[in-house]
């Protein structure tokens, strides 16, 4: 196979080889977005798998409207979110409190790699992790979030600035080396 189109048309058609060019093509970057959503390696891979799955039994709706990288990456989300609908974890909040730090992130931040940031997701609860990736990550809007996942917007917004709390006390204890934490100390 020569070109993504090319592939693209060979799936359409069925053709093994055109589904594991595709399937070898966006696999990695896939498997990553699949990372976002859980809390460990192996649910990752079967979330990419059952989405990759369901790429190949829905190619034919695939129109060209834009590109297919796209087009499965929203596979990969919606494949995740089905996954945790099914699961009760998402808890209403109506509340929303705003958190506040006065460190210079600026220190913190560049003592944190890639795979440090993706474990530090992982740790979230479901709840927070998938609102945390479809705003922070994936850019929806709350009201997109909320009718997603079946929850209001004010429920997506806490369980955003709750994750963000989260992630911010994590980054502060993992991070910081010694600097304490003053803004956390009624959470």
């Amino acid at each position: 196979m020569e070109n993504i189109e090319e592939i693209i048309k060979g799936c359409k058609n069925g053709k093994r080889d055109a589904q594991k060019a595709l399937y070898n093509f966006f696999q990695r970057k896939m498997y990553s977005v699949c990372l976002r959503y859980t809390s460990n390696y192996a649910e990752a891979q079967d979330i990419a798998q059952e989405g990759f799955i369901k790429v190949f039994k829905y190619i034919n709706q695939f129109k060209h409207s834009g590109p297919i990288e796209a087009w499965i990456v929203r596979i990969m989300i919606n494949t995740a979110l089905e996954k945790y609908k099914r699961i009760p974890t998402l808890y209403i909040m109506d509340d929303v409190v705003q958190y506040e730090c006065d460190l210079n992130y600026n220190d913190i931040i560049s003592n944190i790699s890639a795979k440090d940031i993706i474990i530090l997701i992982q740790g979230l609860s479901p709840q927070y992790r998938i609102v945390f990736n479809l705003y922070a990550i994936e850019g929806y809007s709350h009201a997109e979030i909320g009718g997603m996942l079946g929850i209001s917007e004010n429920t997506s917004r806490s369980n955003l600035l709750r994750a963000k709390a989260i992630l911010q006390k994590k980054v502060i204890k993992d991070f910081s080396f010694g600097k304490e934490d003053k803004t956390f100390n009624n959470a």
